[in-house]
């Protein structure tokens, strides 16, 4: 569907496509209000039959719409009209850093690199402390800055489309080389995973390729989960130590094992870019198997038969059985193989239940109250857990907005014992109506947005208001309304002016 030309929500005029997505299709508009450059997202048409994805959408939308960082993409607005759903954000100058990967064909210098994944760390960062995880950093995602400033766009907008019945395929075969091993094999994601996707662009960015490939998106998801990565300073020797350990630790697919946020990522990163070789990166998997080690040691060295002052004693004091042990070698070989295998099966057993829990069926609680969801959710032996409370005009107070993770119709199931994530609805969002007669045009609509309302300009002459000022509005000042309602205010246009025909020598009639 060809849109240039047309004028979204009485607003924004489209002028030209600028990009294609796949989610979206990308074009440059004008803000007719406003009087600046937009970019406006069109939705693609198969997202847009699902009625539950649209709900997502507009709920994820507008809790990204709230981050401000210098290194996201400002949300201006979420709309839909005649079936068209559209999200206005910052018109951006400059290439997606998958664009600028192409076209160096080859590692990018270690130290732009590393400043750059340092900005979409800190992206990170902010959006982590909000609640709000990204789910699909890659490359594509991106934009670099015709000053080198590093734009993550699309901030929870993947959410809604990973959570969607619909397959979105395009988007997955572009996604997957990034996908943590969590979110390649359906489980839980969270934080950790953006970390890893991370990872993957900065091994990207400094091999000029991927970890993982394959010739078809199911390959490639299974190599996240089954396969350890070759290490970025043996594809590329140019690499620094302390940025080759960096990537190695964010590509851990044990997440106990990767950062376990943006703001520890971010003191390595930046610690490398002073000190490049150094050895400061923590392995948190070496840590935790010298520690193992130390612990036997300890307790080997400790026990009563190997300390020195009993070891004596022990001797003189050895039974009958161990004699009996001692003089038929076979049959000690023989039990002391079946004790090892005995211990060995009751370990792997016991680990098993801890590390690998069974799957219980993931209950969908959107719509319900908050006592409800968590009776259900804690009687498929989840853990439940309440994130934020936001308003929606849609979802009535006091009932689930959206959970995480999210209900799928057929086959979705979780690890017992898992933390189902819920969004709770304080219903839809109250403000009072501004006084805004008598102000000039920009100002009053400002006034109102700063109210969360939205202005409609309708011009008419005025005999006694001077041009763009405004006349009167039709919602009076000081009374309710709804957030994201529409107030009309009249506008004039000036005096108007009559035009005086000479009269001088024509007949009175």
């Amino acid at each position: 569907m060809n849109i240039e030309g047309k004028l979204l929500g009485s607003r924004y005029e489209m002028i030209e496509k600028i990009g294609n997505g796949g989610m979206s299709t990308v074009y440059r508009a004008i803000d007719k209000v406003l009087k600046r450059n937009v970019a406006v997202k069109i939705l693609r048409d198969e997202f847009t039959t699902d009625v539950e994805f649209i709900k997502r959408f507009e709920v994820e939308a507008q809790s990204a719409a709230r981050l401000a960082h210098p290194n996201i993409v400002s949300i201006y607005d979420v709309g839909v009209e005649d079936n068209l759903y559209y999200i206005v954000m910052e018109l951006i100058q400059g290439k997606t850093l998958k664009e600028i990967i192409v076209e160096e064909r080859g590692p990018l210098p270690w130290k732009w690199s590393v400043n750059v994944a340092i900005q979409i760390a800190s992206a990170l960062e902010t959006a982590h402390r909000n609640n709000i995880v990204h789910r699909d950093i890659k490359p594509h995602n991106i934009i670099i800055t015709e000053d080198g400033i590093a734009k993550v766009t699309d901030f929870g907008i993947a959410k809604a489309v990973s959570n969607s019945t619909i397959t979105a395929f395009g988007t997955t075969i572009g996604s997957v080389h990034y996908f943590s091993p969590e979110h390649a094999r359906g489980g839980f994601t969270d934080a950790k995973s953006d970390l890893y996707s991370l990872g993957v662009v900065m091994y990207e960015m400094l091999t000029g390729r991927v970890p993982f490939d394959a010739d078809t998106p199911v390959s490639v998801a299974l190599k996240h989960m089954q396969e350890e990565p070759e290490e970025p300073i043996e594809v590329n020797p140019n690499i620094p130590f302390a940025i080759n350990k960096i990537i190695m630790k964010a590509l851990k697919k044990d997440v106990t094992l990767r950062y376990q946020s943006a703001s520890e990522m971010l003191v390595d990163l930046r610690k490398a870019l002073k000190d490049p070789e150094g050895d400061f990166v923590e392995d948190l998997e070496y840590d935790k198997t010298a520690r193992t080690q130390k612990i036997n040691t300890d307790i080997y060295e400790n026990m009563p038969n190997y300390n020195t002052n009993n070891r004596e004693k022990s001797n003189k004091e050895e039974n009958k059985f161990v004699k009996f042990i001692k003089n038929h070698k076979v049959l000690s070989v023989v039990i002391g193989l079946m004790l090892l295998f005995g211990i060995s099966l009751g370990g792997t057993l016991g680990v098993l239940s801890i590390t690998n829990p069974p799957e219980v069926d993931m209950p969908n609680v959107v719509g319900l109250s908050k006592e409800e969801a968590q009776s259900k959710v804690e009687e498929a032996k989840l853990k439940f857990e309440v994130t934020s409370e936001e308003y929606n005009k849609d979802v009535q107070e006091g009932l689930v907005i959206s959970q995480d993770p999210f209900y799928m119709e057929k086959y979705h199931k979780v690890k017992q014992g898992s933390t189902v994530k819920v969004v709770i609805s304080k219903g839809q969002e109250k403000t009072t109506v501004p006084n805004v007669e008598g102000k000039e045009k920009q100002e009053a609509i400002k006034l109102l947005e700063e109210a969360k309302l939205k202005a409609e300009v309708i011009e008419e002459a005025s005999k006694t208001i001077q041009k763009d000022y405004v006349i009167s509005q039709e919602t009076a000042k000081n009374t309710e309304a709804f957030a994201g309602d529409i107030v009309k205010i009249h506008v004039s246009t000036g005096v108007k002016q009559a035009t005086v025909i000479s009269v001088v020598g024509k007949n009175r009639r």
